[in-house]
């Protein structure tokens, strides 16, 4: 991670507990602020109410997707890099998230490495 001066925050939502957790272990000893929600609506309150500087999220969430919260996300917070996540990657889920304005799509599981790889290049170019 290049030197900053604030400490970046991410949005990771994710239905699975599990996932949420890891990410939060991966960037806490980084130095990063981490918010964590369990669903799009959950996301949203959160990104009203603080200062996010990236969204992890899942594409499949109950009620809101992924893409939809993405949507909601850009109509209040146009400069925001969201990566978005998903476990059946496909031409057609790659073709909506890039129309959504999505800055990257991975692939679940992710690896560490690779999730910090793709966080850092959008808050180089972001920020």
């Amino acid at each position: 991670m290049t030197k900053h001066d604030i400490p970046y925050s991410i949005l990771i939502t994710d239905d699975d507990p599990a996932i949420r957790e890891s990410m939060h272990e991966l960037f806490v000893p980084r130095g990063f602020t981490i918010y964590l929600a369990g669903s799009g609506e959950e996301a949203l309150d959160i990104a009203r109410s603080r200062d996010i500087h990236l969204a992890l999220l899942d594409i499949h969430l109950p009620k809101l997707s992924g893409i939809e919260t993405l949507g909601m996300l850009r109509q209040s917070r146009v400069i925001l890099p969201v990566i978005l996540m998903s476990a059946d990657h496909d031409e057609n889920l790659l073709r909506r998230a890039l129309a959504a304005h999505a800055f990257s799509v991975l692939s679940k599981p992710v690896s560490g490495n690779e999730v910090m790889y793709v966080v850092t290049r959008a808050l180089e170019k972001y920020y």
